[in-house]
């Protein structure tokens, strides 16, 4: 069943493929990739023109698509249309034009000799997606590996997988071949795991939780040591100075946290605030929070829809219960939002420590923490402080201090906090030198 979340019904039954249907689609793959198939013969150029019908073929049917999504997914119909469909389309019509710019090189050898390298396509690549983007995921997946003549096998997520499969018939329209593309809904533990650990599949890429992207490397490493590409999950820092513009802070602090019902792997989901301005800015996050508008995800005032699913829903709920036993300040929210679906209200916690679950731990989520700190050195320390390295931002007006700030990223060994201008981070060979003259000129002085 797949189910939208807006109300908790069934939408409809999709067929749920496993280790059987993996293996039927690789063997189509297969064929497709042969040498001397229509794929592998196909002009470079051609690809380019195959992947931007596709885009035509998106962008034709752009409202029954963006409509399918909010159906499936619960996020607003308006964010559906304007911005993941209008990425999709754009997305496959760059990898369009990237299809016969892949070149190679000639390397000039010692010798008699004559050397050149050649891009081949890898193959076989099994692409695992999540529910957050349905449609955006499979066309970040699909347009490079197609752009580069590989061929595809596809699981997409359980909770969303409609728009997927449409965009299967799409393929089919486009003209692609046969076995060029194969998608494939099911579970992770079945499905995804085939695919994983498949002797067949070249490379794996996956999107998805910290938790799953383990698993699918030790499955990669335990079959053929198929290349794996992982992105995963984050706990990204997002740090506002005192000297920040409050109204572009306050407006882009609630966008990291809050788009999308916060269901972002890259979401600004620890607000750090410098002490000067935490009392203003929290206030004005709460009061920005509080006139989010939430609701059907067809009407068009509505900013936040509801969750993807039950589980999620629940999940995020027991993170809201753990904040306040561990001592944060709950300020907003912290409910369910309507009697049905999987609606929470957009919800702000203050006074939160580094040392709480819902400041280390991925919410996937409408839960903002904000967290103080006093100084630039502290907050460095503090936001380098945890497992994850997906994202980060800094607001400030002082350009010196935001490339100090982005160029601290975990790395203890780089130069110590001074002067926060580029003098103050020059080393030591910059003081003053003697000159021919016999007089003394530094670097820093040329600054």
């Amino acid at each position: 069943p797949t189910v939208n979340p807006a109300t908790g019904e069934v939408i409809c039954q999709v067929a749920e493929g496993d280790k059987a249907d993996v293996d039927k689609a690789v063997k189509a793959a297969q064929a497709a990739f042969r040498l001397g198939s229509p794929w592998r013969r196909m002009d470079a150029s051609h690809r380019g023109k195959l992947l931007n019908r596709l885009a035509d073929l998106i962008e034709r049917d752009r409202a029954y698509l963006a409509a399918l999504e909010t159906l499936d997914n619960g996020k607003p119909y308006a964010i559906s249309y304007l911005v993941d469909l209008d990425m999709v389309i754009k997305c496959l019509r760059y990898f369009a034009g990237w299809s016969d710019k892949f070149h190679g090189k000639t390397i000039p050898l010692d010798g008699d000799f004559f050397c050149y390298t050649r891009h081949e396509p890898v193959g076989v690549c099994g692409q695992i997606i999540p529910w957050n983007f349905p449609l955006l995921m499979q066309a970040w997946k699909l347009g490079p590996a197609l752009a580069t003549g590989n061929v595809v096998v596809m699981k997409v997520a359980e909770q969303t997988p409609l728009t997927a499969l449409y965009v299967a018939s799409l393929i089919k329209e486009a003209g692609f071949p046969p076995g060029v593309v194969n998608i494939i809904p099911g579970y992770g533990p079945t499905a995804g795991a085939a695919i994983s650990s498949h002797m067949d599949v070249d490379k794996v890429a996956f999107t998805g939780s910290t938790e799953v992207g383990h698993l699918i490397q030790k499955a990669a490493a335990q079959s053929n040591l198929k290349r794996v590409t992982l992105e995963l999950g984050g706990k990204s820092p997002n740090i506002i100075l005192s000297d920040a513009d409050m109204d572009w802070a306050v407006d882009q602090a609630h966008f990291a946290l809050f788009f999308n019902q916060g269901q972002c792997c890259c979401a600004g989901s620890r607000t750090y605030v410098q002490e000067d301005i935490y009392n203003e800015f929290v206030e004005r996050s709460v009061e920005k929070a509080k006139a989010r508008v939430v609701g059907n995800p067809f009407d068009f005032k509505t900013e936040q829809g509801p969750q993807v699913d039950e589980e999620q829903f629940k999940k995020i709920l027991g993170y809201i219960s753990t904040g306040q036993k561990e001592g944060a300040k709950l300020l907003c929210g912290g409910s369910p939002a309507a009697d049905r679906g999987y609606f929470i209200q957009p919800t702000v916690f203050g006074d939160v420590q580094d040392s709480m679950t819902i400041a280390r731990e991925e919410i996937f989520g409408p839960v903002m923490q904000i967290l103080k700190f006093r100084t630039i050195e502290e907050v460095i320390e503090r936001a380098n402080d945890s497992k994850y390295g997906l994202a980060a931002a800094v607001f400030t007006r002082d350009l010196d201090k935001a490339n100090f700030v982005s160029q601290k990223n975990g790395n203890e060994n780089g130069n110590k906090m001074g002067n926060l201008g580029l003098k103050g981070m020059l080393p030591d060979w910059c003081n003053e030198q003697p000159r021919a003259d016999g007089g003394k000129q530094s670097l820093r002085d040329l600054l």
